[in-house]
């Protein structure tokens, strides 16, 4: 299948300023970029669309997906639900983040073990629709630690799976490897609502997370970590992990230890659930509800301070906001591009390449997936409006006129299934 789209306005997510111009794709691949009025080599006899000025873009990439986290207001409840009603559901949510524009997704944890993978597996067959998925462990923490959900009278699984000292988080993590899954999380620090590990604490051992690492390492795959505290960012990088999120109370020797492993490691500050959780909590007077603003606020003033400083140090950081709450449902993904403009200083292009080009290589994909290029995959948005001038214009689904991963032609429409396969 040839297929031209002309007449469009190319950005081609490198940062450069957009362009009359037209695509040429053939099967799932770009074949030819070029400015409008150019005869394209191979053009002759393909289907053309119109793109009547539109914006044509790289597809977005989620860098902090949680698709097994289906929109449930406290983590236990993902524990609660049975694994066949939740396979189902993270299906949806699939289905929801591809419709949204969402061709690409890097798992930050899945509730269960197998639900990533099975998701991914059955889109990659064809049978469901969704974004192209790297998948993820549950994540891995210590007893108290985020997401711990057990009492002592009461068993209660949560979206963590509690591991003490190095053997036991080296056995999960193998066996989270043999069943699939491209990446190990770990919990190295706690979390504002996590009652005995708040989130200036660290509470993963050096040793525990070395075993992780070295686990992972082994055969190839990535650890991920959920490090808020300072103490647990300093621990990931000495300890080799891949992507650290939040790293929201990273001090001056944290950051000076990013910049100098900007080329290895990616960072995503996940502010999207921070800001829904602080206008959830708005007008809240009750003792509950003024004890977390107090825990959000200084978090929130932590997270614009270092991710400003770290977007000025040139760290890679993606976007992606812990969807898949109550608070920040599934699909609403794109709310992170108008939160990295609004509170952490990028300009609309900074944060659309940070959806885009960056996306593309915390997929391990930064040669064929992120960019508008000859070769790469034809993982594309056209767009009834510029994002370059108001990025909002990609959370109206409305305003998606195309959305295209690997060549195949998606329509977003209301209620499930959320997204329509054109061909």
């Amino acid at each position: 299948m040839r297929l031209l789209i002309e007449h469009a306005t190319v950005w081609d997510g490198s940062g450069a300023a957009p362009f009359p111009g037209q695509v040429l794709i053939e099967g799932e691949r770009i074949e030819a970029v070029a400015p409008a009025g150019q005869a394209v080599a191979a053009a002759e006899g393909a289907e053309r669309i119109d793109a009547g000025g539109k914006f044509l873009m790289p597809g977005l990439v989620e860098g902090h997906a949680h698709l097994s986290f289906v929109d449930t207001p406290r983590g236990t409840a993902l524990g609660e639900l049975p694994p066949e009603d939740h396979a189902l559901l993270t299906m949806d949510a699939a289905r929801k983040l591809l419709g949204a524009g969402f061709t690409s997704a890097c798992s930050a944890a899945a509730a269960k073990i197998r639900l990533d993978v099975a998701v991914r597996d059955a889109i990659e067959r064809g049978h469901t629709d969704g974004p192209r998925l790297l998948t993820a462990s549950p994540e891995l923490t210590v007893t108290g630690g985020l997401g711990d959900g057990r009492r002592l009278h009461l068993h209660q699984d949560s979206f963590g799976v509690a591991v003490d000292g190095p053997d036991e988080v080296r056995r999960m993590a193998r066996l989270c490897l043999r069943e699939g899954c491209d990446t190990i999380k770990l919990n190295i620090s706690g979390d504002y609502g996590t009652e005995s590990a708040l989130a200036e604490t660290t509470v993963m051992t050096d040793a525990e997370v070395a075993a992780g690492v070295e686990a992972a390492h082994a055969i190839g795959r990535r650890v991920a970590a959920h490090a808020r505290a300072s103490d647990s960012v300093k621990r990931a990088l000495r300890n080799g992990v891949d992507i650290i999120y939040h790293c929201d109370f990273a001090d001056e020797e944290a950051l000076d230890m990013l910049e100098a492993a900007k080329d290895r490691v990616f960072t995503g500050p996940a502010i999207g659930i921070v800001l829904a959780r602080l206008e959830s909590l708005r007008g809240d007077n009750s003792w509950q509800g003024q004890s977390f603003l107090e825990r959000l606020r200084p978090l929130y003033e932590a997270t614009c301070r270092t991710h400003n400083e770290m977007r000025k140090r040139g760290i890679r950081i993606v976007i992606g906001g812990d969807y898949g709450f109550a608070a920040n449902p599934q699909g609403t993904n794109a709310r992170d591009l108008e939160h990295f403009v609004a509170h952490l200083g990028f300009s609309p292009s900074e944060a659309l390449q940070a959806a885009t080009r960056t996306g593309g290589e915390i997929m391990k994909r930064g040669h064929e997936l992120g960019q508008v290029r000859p070769g790469f995959l034809a993982d594309l948005l056209l767009v009834d409006g510029d994002p370059l001038k108001d990025v909002r214009v990609l959370q109206d689904r409305k305003r998606l006129a195309l959305i295209m991963k690997g060549g195949v032609r998606y329509q977003p429409c209301e209620g499930a299934p959320h997204v329509r396969r054109l061909h």
